[in-house]
């Protein structure tokens, strides 16, 4: 780093060290006497001064949201981070909580979110301070001789103007119905309004029958723990959170999380166009967002040890969601953000940064309308948002604060619509743009009489409202254009080509702009050829100079497009054969920043192909602690390789079923493993933009890395299914001694294929043996096929003799017997007596009652052979 740039940052920390305030509350620079209570009858907190937690950790008082530009070295990916926003002026005033140690300035609560105090001379005149009725409020003393004038801008007894007030006597969130004595500042986060007596020492969120009001009631955009999302079901208060609408402004925006009256839980749209993302009931909620979190609670490193809780409660008196951190030198917060991605975030004091360890969904651009209309959505991107061809930014001002709900309007108007001439097709200059590899904008209308892609392109033309097209078959959009999305390097097979109608720009120019406008052109080209002829020299110096480094262009997410020679490189010419099956071979590798990954190079042009596009469009997208990940790939001719990351502790076949292994995994280590691969299922089945069917379910495709923590690896025969579907009709595939019984009969496919494969899988994580059946000359060929001797012992009670022996008895035998239960729900011969992988996490983690399984009707028909010999 520079001397100067290095001057810059310490004078930078110094500076911030010496405020003690984060640069976004700038106002807060004093402490009210007394530390974290405000009391009734006392001093007032005006601008300036601020409450501070016992535990220092949270600050109220007034603040202005001012983002600060990117920081140094680009917008990473993992934190929240915006961009750069110089060039706007600070939004208004308000009054809010916030980290109070955490130097990047992160708001978790804001009273006044739609009325901003946007003068500072009122700002010196605000004050937040107690009515006569005992409400707390922001007052504006517009006559300082007369009180009386006081203009309220906020109260205790008007929430946040979102949610209404309810009755003490029954809600805690509610208007003060007695004088209050004091607000006081927990160190939860939750400000609190306390009656006369009671005591404000609690701070696990639970409101005293004292406490009067409670911030917690009233989330903004920001749950901490110990927040309630959810409804009572006796007054009906609903407690719910709502996107802010920019960096700069934290009214209410586009997005909202809530729970209706009938317990469901809604992701949608707040704003037009009204969108429902997904719902769940009450029984999705808890099999779906507690066990997913519960995963990341156990198999994250940064929350590893069970310092946060997820929370789901439904009773006679309210249901809600919530979370518990157990750790207060810990700082999370979940939050919907402006883009509506409901996130999970942890400070990493090592980094400095806000971790997103968890969002929903994982690719902002899957939500409707994200950009509003005319855009083009990348999530792989800073900033997400870009203007189609020839449109531009509605509200520049907007967009640098993060806020491209306005979207983007036209450089140049329509020919046919700015002459008024509905019926002018075979005259009009309007031409079309392509936009290849994209996801097609809603609200399509099919053109059944369009048969060619010329007649579809002249029946958009042909209707001054119609925008644009797509052919094959004809679709057309009419209007704005909400929803397209682009995702460069990973779908890149996608066939999906929009046509956007355009104004041509020279259409009504005399020949010699034409000419001119060609002059530029071709000078303008040839200085891109000469800038690109000396960056092209300058490349070929670099790779020269650094020919040990492997290069790759790096894409969505973070994924590599590696070239061919790169990867022989790495591999040293495919020397480490890791393993190989009918696909192709996996081999060892290693790349320049001795990141050790795994290759996988497929075989066969058209079912390496086939292979090949698969895992790229499944995997690609997708982020779990219990998916492998994949680096990236190279599609160079007709090589066809998938860089994964490398599991050091190889398959769990390995483990299970070798005599030579090393280690003998513990039944601790086995437990993991599978609650580990159900909740990595559960995610592609349930939590995915589109339901993915994993299809090859066994013990080689599951990977162990150095902490035994298991990935779920090679989908190269996955299947996608839209969520509008409930099955796919597909080729066979799968493998045998894993398959379900339906793949058999042909019939359309569900996720329920894999339950019946996590079944088998889960039996011989229990054995420590194969599955197989191996035929016998005896009549007791049967005792060879450990389904049949485990649903019989499991019936008999017999549980002990299940285990695998060389677990020496080291054994939860409770378990044990769940597991095995699980496992036969599972491989039920009829999917419909299956279990869903939601049902089978909470199934395995004990929060779900199992009764005894009966036994399927293929092993019964593996024992009526012996049985009928019998007699």
């Amino acid at each position: 780093m520079p001397p100067m740039y290095m001057l810059l940052l310490v004078a930078s920390t110094l500076l911030s060290s010496l405020l003690s305030a984060p640069w976004c509350c700038a106002a807060a620079t004093a402490d009210v006497a007394g530390g974290d209570t405000l009391a009734a009858g006392g001093r007032a907190l005006a601008a300036g001064d601020r409450l501070v937690s016992r535990n220092g950790k949270f600050a109220l008082g007034f603040f202005q949201f001012q983002p600060p530009p990117p920081p140094a070295g680009g917008i990473s990916k993992s934190s929240i981070a915006t961009t750069n926003t110089s060039s706007v002026s600070p939004g208004g005033w308000y009054l809010g909580i916030w980290f109070a140690k955490i130097p990047v300035c992160t708001v978790v609560w804001v009273a006044n979110r739609e009325r901003p105090i946007t003068d500072p001379e009122q700002l010196r005149l605000t004050r937040l301070t107690f009515l006569r009725d005992g409400n707390l409020a922001i007052v504006l003393l517009t006559n300082n001789s007369n009180p009386s004038t006081e203009t309220v801008i906020w109260s205790t007894s008007t929430g946040h103007h979102v949610i209404p007030a309810r009755t003490a006597a029954v809600d805690n969130s509610t208007n003060t119905t007695s004088a209050a004595a004091a607000a006081v500042l927990m160190d939860t986060g939750n400000l609190v309004l306390t009656a006369a007596g009671s005591s404000p020492s609690s701070s696990n969120g639970s409101s005293p029958p004292l406490w009067l009001w409670q911030s917690f009631d009233y989330p903004t955009d920001v749950g901490l723990a110990g927040t309630k999302l959810g409804r009572n079901k006796v007054t009906g208060f609903n407690r719910r959170l709502i996107s802010r609408k920019s960096l700069v402004d934290p009214g209410l925006g586009s997005y909202i999380l809530e729970v209706d009256s009938n317990g469901v839980l809604f992701h949608r749209r707040r704003k037009a166009p009204f969108v429902v993302y997904w719902s769940w009931s009450s029984g999705d909620l808890a099999n779906k967002l507690v066990s997913v979190l519960n995963g990341l609670m156990g198999s994250d490193p940064r929350t590893r040890g069970g310092w946060l809780k997820p929370i789901y409660v439904n009773d006679d008196h309210e249901e809600y969601f919530s979370y518990a951190s157990l750790d207060d030198s810990k700082s999370t917060f979940v939050s919907v953000d402006i883009f509506g991605q409901i996130k999970l975030n942890i400070w990493s004091q090592e980094k400095q940064v806000w971790e997103t360890i968890y969002a929903q969904p994982a690719d902002p651009c899957s939500l409707s309308a994200t950009c509003g209309p005319f855009t083009v959505c990348n999530g792989g991107s800073a900033p997400f948002c870009s203007c189609m061809e020839s449109f531009s930014p509605k509200s520049p001002r907007d967009w640098e604060v993060d806020d491209a709900t306005g979207g983007c309007v036209r450089d140049n108007h329509l020919d046919c619509r700015s002459s008024g001439d509905r019926n002018k097709t075979s005259s009009t200059t309007d031409v079309f743009h392509a936009i290849a590899h994209v996801t097609l904008p809603s609200y399509p209308q099919a053109v059944e009489d369009a048969v060619t892609q010329g007649e579809c392109e002249e029946a958009c033309l042909g209707d001054c409202s119609c925008t644009a097209y797509s052919y094959s078959p004809c679709s057309v959009w009419h209007g704005e254009l909400f929803s397209l999305s682009q995702r460069d390097g990973i779908e890149i097979f996608s066939e999906n080509v929009l046509y956007l109608r355009l104004a041509t720009t020279g259409g009504t120019q005399t020949s010699m702009q034409s000419n001119k406008r060609r002059l530029r052109i071709v000078t303008a080209a040839g200085i891109a050829g000469s800038v690109l002829l000396v960056f092209m020299l300058l490349l070929l110096i670099i790779i020269r100079s650094k020919r040990k480094s492997w290069r790759g262009v790096p894409s969505l997410n973070g994924i590599i497009a590696f070239r061919y020679t790169d990867l022989v490189h790495a591999t040293k010419n495919f020397s480490d054969k890791l393993g190989g099956g009918g696909f192709g071979s996996v081999f060892n590798g290693t790349l320049g920043d001795q990141t050790a990954i795994a290759v996988k190079r497929l075989d066969g042009a058209r079912q390496g192909e086939k292979q090949f596009r698969a895992e790229v469009s499944s995997v690609g997208l997708i982020q779990h602690i219990n998916l492998v990940k994949l680096i990236g790939f190279c599609c160079q001719g007709d090589k066809r390789l998938l860089v994964y990351e490398r599991m050091l502790n190889g398959s769990l076949d390995t483990h299970l079923f070798r005599s030579n292994a090393t280690t003998v995994l513990s039944w601790r280590t086995r437990y993991q493993v599978a609650l580990g691969v159900a909740r990595g299922l559960c995610y592609l089945h349930q939590s995915c933009r589109e339901c993915i069917i994993h299809c090859d379910i066994k013990p080689e495709n599951i990977l162990l890395d150095a902490s035994f923590v298991p990935k779920i690896a090679d989908f190269g025969m996955a299947a996608i299914v839209g969520r509008d579907f409930s099955r796919v009709l597909t080729t066979f595939r799968g493998t045998i001694g894993y398959l379900a019984p339906e793949w058999l009969s042909g019939v359309a496919i569900t996720p329920k294929v894999d339950v019946y494969s996590f079944g088998m899988v889960l039996l011989e994580i229990i054995s420590g043996r194969r599955n197989a059946l191996e035929m016998h000359t005896s009549s007791n060929y049967h005792a060879a096929y450990f389904p049949v001797q485990a649903i019989s012992k499991l019936h008999e009670g017999d549980i002990q003799s299940l285990a695998d022996p060389q677990l020496q008895g080291d054994f939860d035998l409770e378990v044990v017997e769940r597991v095995c239960k699980v496992a036969f729900w599972c491989i039920q011969d009829d999917e419909c007596d299956r279990p869903t992988m939601g049902e089978v996490v909470q199934a395995l983690e004990g929060l779900q009652e199992l009764d005894m399984p009966p036994m399927p009707r293929l092993l019964a028909a593996i024992i009526e052979p012996t049985d009928a010999v019998s007699m």
